[in-house]
């Protein structure tokens, strides 16, 4: 049988409340936090419960006290992640602005957060702010009008389209924005019109590609969405 809790959680049981090198007491706040940091870093991509256990100033084995693993480890993270998002989050009475916020609050989230993003786009946390997303989402939906089935399967794109973007737009956060669409202009503007004549025409805006398109795909799938919602009555 496994340690962990139907939670996902190691038993308080085998937790320690022993201070770390620098005075904190070791927690699962604590692992989390320091985790988060670490990544977050440059040099983040060399991340290691051994380099997790050196920044906390405790034994590597000691993080296994609170987590199975890495990737519990990281399904923390990522609930931490989606729970700092929603702080202080109010839905608008207006399902559809509500919803916007929403989608707007993950992608914004992920992009002060890159790599944490992209490490935890494909990621299942199974735990409370998770469990708090969905509700809050799905509850939007069927507060429009929609029924059980058509609620989830519209939550279900809706938060993929976030996640899909956020890590998107994350990942191309390294290369810089003037650099991109000076390149991105360069090469598209010495094409020639005869070969390329709708990108000819559209030059003037065609630079534009080189940014994110998530406001405009987020606002085209909320009008998708909304042209949907069963009519009452």
């Amino acid at each position: 049988m496994s340690p962990a809790t139907a939670g996902g959680r190691v038993p308080a049981v085998r937790r320690r409340r022993r201070p770390t090198q620098s005075g904190e007491v070791l927690s699962e706040e604590l692992i989390v936090r320091t985790a988060m940091r670490l990544i977050d870093q440059p040099e983040g991509a060399g991340f290691s419960v051994r380099s997790l256990g050196i920044a906390l100033g405790a034994d590597p084995t000691a993080i296994y006290r609170y987590f199975r693993g890495t990737e519990d480890l990281m399904a923390a993270i990522t609930d931490r992640l989606i729970g700092d998002a929603l702080a202080d989050f109010v839905p608008d009475q207006d399902w559809r602005v509500a919803l916007r916020e929403l989608g707007v609050r993950f992608h914004s989230y992920a992009q002060r957060h890159p790599k944490l993003a992209v490490l935890g786009a494909s990621r299942l946390s199974l735990r409370a702010n998770e469990f708090r997303a969905v509700e809050t989402g799905v509850g939007l939906l069927r507060g429009a009008g929609f029924g059980p089935r058509d609620a989830v399967r519209y939550y279900h794109a809706f938060i993929d389209l976030v996640l899909g973007y956020g890590a998107l737009d994350a990942a191309g956060l390294s290369a810089n924005p003037a650099d991109r669409r000076e390149a991105w202009t360069a090469a598209y503007t010495s094409l020639p019109a005869r070969d390329y004549p709708n990108i000819a025409a559209t030059r003037r805006h065609i630079h534009t590609m080189s940014g994110s398109a998530f406001d405009t795909a987020l606002d085209v799938f909320l009008d998708g969405i909304a042209a949907r919602v069963p009519r009452r009555g």
